[in-house]
């Protein structure tokens, strides 16, 4: 029974989001709370809920402070460079766009965290999507896809998840499977390039008489000069982006005041270096980890507030400005602990898992590697990390040693379904990136999940192909 209402709350949960019956945050709340009152939960239900969200509180702060901080620095203008000159290099080619995007996302996520990552694409190339008229939500699908794929390094998380719950070295676990990384990497970047040119067609289709002449990659530039605008300027990028400025009316857009509008009132120019020093300082003791990280961005909000707005009118002003996407990420966080308190506090989680166990029959047993990378794709989507890892894993494990395969074999194979893991509504980074975007999460998952288990797939398959991974 349990195994049927828990397969069956998460069903009726994407159902309702994907097709915009209820908001996330709703359908996190009431979906799992009238599931857990059939499983029998009754009043306890809100010990469960309970329980679950006190794990979520350093998250929840670590979220809310970090839109602070971040909003802040682009309030302030210290992204506006690196905007100038992603529309310099990239031009006003959406297909050169989006691969900008997967690039710049895969390259941030060697830090190895969601949220910073999210934060730092977002703020880099909303302000260009906007600009040019291009879909948020294929900006939110690439970091997704390019981010999901990197979470598989060492220090993302999962792996070293994994090679502690079979008590393997995790280096045994990571480097074979480098080659299966760069797989997925290549065709990230594949799925990148053919949602740039999708987004080229669209707005050909939708304005051929703004884009048609400069819609094409090939006319983008000529030995440094562009061939397709009608601005002044000659030689450099700069025409692309005086280009651009013409083709979108910056009223159009949601970013007015802030990183679209060179003339906004929260510029502080002349603290361009200070802000700077300051987010590498942050960034570098989030690296570090030498204290927690929700602390990190409290601090560093509070020196970002005091120096930029030295003024108590103008700190109150920033924070209520930025109030509704700390409201909509940190509301989802919360209700988030509703769907994972009513999964573990009534044993669904725990029961799903078993069952998912004893229906492989026997003679499957020599595929156990490649069963647990499949089965990684959508248990790590519905439960977390730790739960797949240390509950689910090492049964798995022990059952393929049975057929000469080793813990090794188990652990590669169980990162494989991490791309997409990392689009659950039970990741807060996910929570935190659609709602910088201003995306529905249905809209997001309908272009994302099918594109990240294809990237799962593929991994795990190199990852045989190449021995990493093995059959009994």
């Amino acid at each position: 029974m349990l195994v049927l209402l828990g397969f069956a709350m998460i069903a009726v949960f994407m159902v309702l989001i994907m097709t915009k019956k209820l908001t996330p945050v709703l359908a996190l709340i009431i979906v799992p709370t009238i599931f857990g009152l059939f499983a029998g939960a009754g009043l306890g239900i809100g010990s469960m809920v309970m329980d679950s969200m006190k794990s979520m509180t350093s998250t929840a702060a670590l979220l809310m402070f970090a839109i602070v901080y971040f909003g802040l620095m682009i309030d302030v203008g210290l992204f506006d460079p690196l905007v100038k000159f992603i529309l310099r290099k990239l031009g006003n080619d959406p297909a050169k766009v989006v691969l900008g995007t997967a690039i710049l996302a895969a390259a941030v996520s060697l830090d190895g965290d969601g949220s910073t990552t999210f934060i730092l694409t977002t703020a880099a190339m909303l302000p260009v999507y906007l600009r040019l008229k291009m879909s948020p939500v294929v900006l939110t699908c690439v970091a997704g896809l390019a981010n999901g794929t990197m979470n598989i390094l060492p220090w993302g998380g999962p792996t070293a998840r994994a090679a502690t719950a079979l008590k393997i070295d995790v280096n045994d676990v990571f480097v074979p499977m480098v080659p299966a990384l760069i797989a997925g990497l290549v065709v990230v970047f594949v799925f990148s390039w053919l949602l740039g040119l999708q987004e080229r067609n669209r707005l050909r289709a939708t304005a051929p008489e703004i884009w048609g002449d400069v819609a094409d990659a090939g006319d983008m530039f000529d030995g440094g000069t562009h061939r397709g605008g009608t601005g002044t300027g000659g030689g450099s990028g700069v025409v692309v982006l005086e280009r651009t400025e013409t083709l979108v009316d910056l009223a159009d857009t949601g970013l007015t005041d802030t990183a679209l509008d060179p003339n906004r009132k929260t510029l502080r120019p002349k603290l361009f270096w200070f802000n700077l020093g300051l987010t590498v300082a942050v960034m570098v003791m989030l690296v570090a980890n030498l204290v927690p990280l929700p602390y990190v961005f409290m601090v560093g909000s509070a020196i970002a507030l005091l120096v930029n707005f030295p003024k108590v009118k103008e700190q109150g002003a920033q924070l209520v400005a930025h109030a509704p996407s700390i409201v909509a990420v940190v509301s989802m966080v919360m209700a988030a602990a509703v769907l994972t308190g009513v999964l573990n506090g009534t044993g669904m989680v725990k029961e799903m898992s078993a069952w998912l166990v004893h229906i492989i029959p026997a003679e499957m047993g020599p595929f156990m590697a490649v069963i647990t990378g499949l089965l990684s794709i959508p248990m790590t989507f519905f439960m977390s990390n730790d739960a797949f890892y240390f509950g689910v894993l090492p049964v798995l494990s022990e059952t393929a040693a049975h057929y000469g395969i080793s813990g090794a074999e188990m652990a590669r194979a169980s990162i494989t379904g991490q791309p997409f893991h990392l689009q659950s509504p039970l990741v807060p980074a996910i929570l935190l990136l659609v709602s910088l975007a201003k995306v529905e999460l249905g809209d997001h998952h309908k272009k994302v999940l099918w594109r990240t288990a294809v990237i799962s797939v593929v991994m795990l398959a190199v990852g045989m192909l190449t021995g990493a991974i093995g059959i009994g």
